[in-house]
């Protein structure tokens, strides 16, 4: 009545024969309290029989299932109401009064068109962002930071999401989807043993009174506060090579003492796990546990149709103290991120295993004297197998890797984002144009489909092939292969998915009119740029899947791979010569969009016509 739709199935256990008297009595409740009893449309209530349904199946809906109840274990209210097993919670920690002693304030930084919060460095390598207190953007500024394979966003509060692969189908961490708060999903605590006073090194989730500032660079963020008389220093970024990079995030936090005592501080570092599309689905999936041998908590999404035999990581260097696995521990009921039940006691619960609502939390326990400085390292990822996650945080645990990685990340963006240079008598043009424009196409548009409001994962036909339009001098190779695999998303009729989703290739067949014009026009663009005619005679397979109906305006499907092959230029010629449509005024069809998706009705009758289209094919 509200809104709020759920499939009932109901198992009947009752053997089949020819008199079924519990069957008819469940029917005839079913038809006597809901409107979609047999129906197919979401509420549903569907009743089967148990002995007629393969074991595998049956395992199945109960994996699936958000709630199972079984009618042997009594009433409702004893099913649902039964307290979850209370965790064993180490004891609360000590408070004790200290002097508060002053925090050094931010250094001053020369910005370049600052608008009150933020600005460029004067060379235009960084956009750094200052809140002071009460402050903030007028929406998340942000930073996406990825290889091939993998990558992070992470706004100037310190909030965003990891993924692995997908930006969409296979997020490590939760995506807010919030228009309005910056939630995170992600954080690392810092709190002082002595006094028990808890705080972040970003402004979430816990906003303090001191000034922050975040410096979005190439491949990188850091985060500076001083608070406590702890000054702190926080460094992100993934690593990114000659060969990709790695599956990891990577995250130092530097401290430094500068108080007149000794400190004891430990460091909580906090992932809510989602693996998968939303937390909802795919809480309930997950198992956790904790390696040994790497010192690492491990989670894995066994349910995932994709990734289910990837295994997420996450660890602390130093090695951790404690950890938990167990959400609900460490938050406390009816408690955020920002006041943590954790951080009011000693230690971490040590649950893994399924059946929690899942996380990882790590804890480490560091002494400053004063002016000593510390660093903590922390590691997330998602690895092939156990040993590769065991190998990667290993790794990462090495004395200077964290320094060496990111020296390696820096220089590899400084080498492709300075191959052209532009001078402009602009300043704000050059920095645009030099840098950020070809940094965020590639992180943002290619690599991570990703940003704030829309984490697509998919490829779409004609976005991906514009965006690698800018590669052809600065990074051929990324270009080359982009249109290679466009190519392979082509139907053997001349038309194209409009998008589709890695690595399966689950996508939208569809109308529109000009995603297919494209691909030669790319190809002619690289051909012109880098002189690759070479690229015309690369042989690449055809998608093969029934054609749209009349009045069918898309169809979403897992196309299959066609035994036929073409060159390149061969797909080139039958992109044009399905696109080489004629209407009523001699103009060709718009059909259900002609780069404005927004005209999806103009030609949805197959009579429309585009004047845009027509010059776009005299310059195809």
């Amino acid at each position: 009545m509200h809104g709020l739709t759920a499939d009932l199935v109901i198992l009947n256990e009752e053997a089949s024969g020819y008199e079924q008297p519990l069957r008819d009595r469940i029917e005839g409740l079913i038809h006597a309290h809901s409107m979609y009893a047999g129906s197919d449309r979401p509420g549903g209530i569907y009743l089967l029989s148990a002995d007629l349904i393969p074991g595998e199946d049956l395992m199945l809906l109960r994996a699936a299932a958000a709630v199972v109840l079984v009618a042997a274990r009594g009433t409702l209210p004893q099913q649902l109401g039964a307290p979850m097993e209370s965790p064993d919670l180490p004891e609360s920690i000590a408070r004790k009064r200290a002097p508060r002693e002053p925090s050094a304030a931010l250094p001053f930084m020369e910005l370049s068109f600052f608008n009150s919060l933020g600005g460029f460095t004067p060379d235009g390598r960084e956009y750094a962002i200052y809140l002071g207190p009460g402050i903030n953007t007028p929406a998340p500024w942000i930073n996406v930071i990825a290889n091939p394979t993998f990558g992070t966003l992470v706004s100037e509060t310190g909030a965003g999401f990891t993924w692995y692969g997908n930006s969409q189908r296979n997020r490590l961490t939760h995506w807010s989807n919030d228009p309005v708060m910056d939630q995170p999903s992600e954080a690392i605590y810092i709190r002082d043993e002595e006094t028990g006073a808890c705080w972040t090194p970003t402004p979430m989730p816990i906003r303090e009174e001191p000034a922050y500032r975040a410096r979005h660079g190439a491949g990188y963020t850091v985060f500076e506060h001083n608070s406590h008389g702890i000054e702190q220093e926080l460094t992100v970024f993934v690593p990114v090579d000659g060969n990709g990079g790695e599956p990891v995030k990577l995250q130092r936090l530097l401290l430094r003492n500068d108080s007149s005592r000794q400190r004891a501080l430990s460091i909580t570092y906090y992932v809510e796990w989602t693996l998968g599309e939303n937390r909802e689905s795919s809480q309930m999936h997950v198992t956790t546990s904790w390696d040994d041998e790497a010192r690492a908590l491990l989670a894995r999404n066994r349910y995932h149709p994709d990734y289910g035999d990837r295994v997420a990581f996450a660890a602390v260097n130093p090695p951790a103290d404690s950890y938990s696995c167990d959400r609900t521990a460490f938050l406390g009921r009816n408690r955020t991120m920002r006041e943590p039940a954790a951080m009011e006691q000693t230690g971490l619960s040590g649950r893994t295993g399924a059946g929690f609502d899942p996380c990882a939390a790590l804890r480490v326990t560091v002494e400053l004297a004063p002016g000593e400085r510390s660093e903590i390292t922390c590691m997330m990822g998602q690895a092939g197998s156990p040993e590769e996650a065991q190998a990667l945080v290993r790794t990462y645990r090495e004395n200077a890797a964290f320094d060496s990685s990111l020296t390696k990340t820096r220089s590899w963006w400084d080498d492709l984002l300075g191959t052209v240079e532009v001078h402009t008598p602009e300043l704000a043009a050059n920095f645009l144009i030099n840098r950020w424009l070809l940094y965020q196409s590639l992180v943002c548009r290619i690599w991570g489909r990703s940003a704030f409001y829309q984490p697509s994962g998919a490829f779409g036909f004609r976005d991906q092939l514009q965006d690698i339009m800018a590669f052809p001098l600065a990074y051929p190779g990324l270009a080359r292969k982009h249109i290679l695999l466009a190519a392979s998303r082509q139907f053997e009729e001349g038309d194209v998915q409009h998008w589709w989703h890695p690595p399966g290739g689950s996508g939208i067949r569809s109308r529109i009119s000009d995603d297919l014009l494209w691909l030669p026009y790319a190809v002619a663009h690289y051909i012109r740029t880098t002189g690759d005619a070479g690229i015309l005679h690369e042989e690449v397979p055809f998608l093969s899947a029934p054609t749209l109906e009349d009045g069918q305006h898309d169809l979403f499907s897992t196309p299959k791979v066609s035994l036929e092959r073409g060159t390149l230029f061969e797909h080139c010629r039958r992109a044009v010569a399905r696109g080489l449509t004629v209407g009523p005024n001699g103009l060709p069809l718009i059909g259900t969009g002609d780069w404005n998706d927004g005209m999806n009705l103009v030609g949805a009758g197959g009579r429309g016509e585009s004047v845009w289209l027509a010059w776009f094919i005299v310059d195809v």
